[in-house]
């Protein structure tokens, strides 16, 4: 189980990523929307946490000043090793800026980072399928190119439990 710190989209942009991951799924590739628990929304997680005190998290975040939602300009495919796609925002100078913000917030709580998401290891995804077959690589790509490039706002953050999906929202975006 862990936490996740997730920046999410606005309404527009979480609609066209749901219907890529329904394209996926029709297409016989399994996505977040039917992943583990089946309450994923579209994110871009900024931290994920292995152990946390959910409230110290909360009210750490809480002190950082509010920030005006954030352009993002998903433009790129991506695949890790062990088999998630995803796709990629161009990485900008405030994406990067609130990104060490959030971690710097949470480790002041005692919380274990997960090593994926050190500043300077982060790669920001927004993540399409978390196991990705290579014979499902071109048919990925074509969907996926198919909508790019998604201009979308985020909007609000949340803690999400990865476990269960439980959502806890933020009073402001970070």
């Amino acid at each position: 189980m862990s936490l996740a710190v997730c920046l999410l989209l606005d309404d527009r942009s979480d609609a066209t990523v749901r219907r890529l991951w329904r394209a996926l799924e029709d297409a016989g590739v399994p996505t977040l929307l039917t992943h583990t628990h089946g309450h994923h929304v579209p994110h871009v997680t900024w931290a994920a946490l292995r152990t946390y005190d959910v409230e110290a998290v909360r009210v750490s975040l809480a002190s950082l000043p509010a920030n005006p939602p954030l352009d993002l300009r998903l433009d790129a495919f991506g695949t890790f090793r062990r088999s998630r796609c995803w796709l990629a925002p161009a990485v900008t100078a405030s994406l990067v800026e609130r990104q060490a913000a959030v971690v710097a917030a949470v480790a002041g709580t005692g919380a274990d980072l997960h090593r994926h998401y050190a500043p300077g290891s982060w790669v920001p995804h927004l993540t399409l399928a978390p196991r990705l077959h290579l014979d499902d690589l071109a048919t990925v790509a074509a969907l996926v190119y198919d909508v790019l490039p998604i201009v979308a706002t985020g909007e609000s953050t949340v803690l999400i439990d990865t476990s269960t999906g439980t959502r806890h929202p933020l009073a402001h975006p970070v």
